[in-house]
């Protein structure tokens, strides 16, 4: 018996060390073939990149396409029938009206926004660009005056720039000559995108057209397709956690849009009044820019002083002072009024989704961060809180400040003794 067991306890072991190492080779391949699963699956989102072009359009379209629809067309047909009844009027035209009205409306203002803000930011550009020796012998003349009342500095200046030089020449030989040969091919690579998503923004308009009239179809097969795979309790938690994440993005989104063109419209305003240069340019900066929570005005400011700096240093002073207050008037007035007073977590927080999302996804990632991780700290507070309910333990995260255990017999919550709290707490003034 005993040398059967040790039969049976060896045979568990190997059959246990065999899976260990299968599991181990599986996930060595698994690794070694990731980088060729995302290059599929990015293959494959690139094919399909028109719809989801069209899906985000619809997305952002409906609330609008609705408001035209129920509040205008509907009234106004019901209104054509009851005055001219032998006129045969669709039930559906109201839909086709709001849909087009809704499409004409985006198209319009993309094309305001490239009619009025490309050709000005083209001149500004344009005249940096030609400006650029003269804003460059002012600098140079500002640091050479600078240099002769400093002699100390001219020798550590001197040695500095010596080493710039060299760098730049060894930059200038080994990489932009050689790559001066592969300059039309990136042009025309860059060409190449540039159309191609211009065809993705057309073929998207045409798709959200078909998605926007049909929605209600589109829906009935979603949620066909939900009570096959869920219960219907299931199906219910499934659709409430689908209408708290649309309702966050589609909170956050348009507010944010909202926020931004009024930042830039006011930056704009402002620079005008500062008499400061490329004021369109630097608006459209800023504006674009307050789109990213956090970051975004620092992105936005930086480039916007150094082209400043280029021309009046005493300028650059003038604008920076300007952006810290445009920007604690949006912080603290005009974000709060539009986003609400909280989006539901703090700025610790905030700061973690928009680094974490921004390393994973770039510009998107930094621009949809916030809503994605509120809908998942929300998730995880729901399941915290579920638990606790189910343990008989409270919810309310005020209890725990200056709770010291809970008793496990009693379930009492047993908090810190006054002499015990430390002197500093953290988040409390000393």
């Amino acid at each position: 018996m005993n040398n059967k067991h040790k039969y049976s306890q060896y045979f568990g072991w190997g059959i246990t060390a065999f899976a260990v190492i299968a599991a181990g080779i599986l996930f060595y391949f698994g690794i070694d073939y990731m980088g060729k699963l995302f290059d599929t699956v990015g293959s494959f989102l690139r094919i399909l990149s028109p719809f989801i072009w069209g899906l985000v359009i619809s997305y952002l379209l409906m609330p609008s396409m609705a408001i035209y629809e129920e509040k205008f067309f509907k009234p106004l047909i019901a209104k054509l029938r009851t005055k001219h009844p032998k006129l045969k009027i669709s039930e559906k035209l109201s839909r086709v009206l709001a849909v087009t009205l809704a499409e004409i409306v985006l198209v319009i203002i993309i094309g305001a926004l490239i009619y009025l803000i490309v050709p000005q930011v083209y001149d500004s550009i344009a005249t940096i660009i030609a400006n650029s020796p003269s804003y460059f012998d002012s600098a140079y003349s500002a640091i050479d005056n600078l240099l002769r009342d400093y002699p100390v500095i001219e020798e550590y200046a001197t040695k500095i720039f010596g080493n710039i030089t060299e760098a730049l020449t060894s930059w200038v030989s080994t990489t932009v000559l050689p790559g001066m040969e592969s300059l039309v091919t990136n042009i025309t690579t860059g060409v190449y995108y540039v159309l191609k998503a211009v065809y993705n923004v057309v073929i998207g308009i045409i798709v959200s057209v078909y998605i926007l009239y049909n929605r209600e179809a589109f829906r009935a097969h979603y949620k066909k397709f939900m009570y096959s795979i869920f219960s219907p309790k299931t199906a219910m938690k499934v659709n409430s956690a689908f209408k708290f994440a649309d309702k966050t993005f589609m909170g956050f989104i348009t507010g944010k849009l909202l926020d931004s063109a009024i930042i830039g419209v006011i930056c704009y305003i402002g620079c005008l009044a500062l008499n400061l240069p490329y004021a369109l340019l630097i608006a459209v900066i800023v504006g674009v820019t307050n789109i990213i929570p956090f970051f975004g005005p620092f992105i936005g400011a930086i480039p916007s002083a150094l082209l400043i700096l280029l021309v009046d240093p005493k300028m650059c002073l003038w604008f920076v002072i300007f952006i810290i207050v445009l920007q604690q008037i949006d912080g603290n007035i005009i974000g709060p009024k539009i986003l609400g007073t909280s989006i539901g977590i703090n700025g610790f927080w905030v700061l973690f989704s928009i680094i974490l999302f921004g390393g994973l996804f770039g510009f998107w990632g930094m621009l949809l961060g916030v809503p994605a991780f509120v809908i998942i700290y929300t998730a995880v507070e729901i399941l915290v809180n579920r638990k606790l309910e189910k343990d008989n333990i409270p919810t309310d995260t005020a209890l725990y400040v200056d709770l010291d255990y809970i008793d496990p017999e009693t379930g009492e919550m047993v908090k810190v003794e006054k002499s015990e709290k430390p002197e500093n707490e953290p988040g409390k003034n000393e």
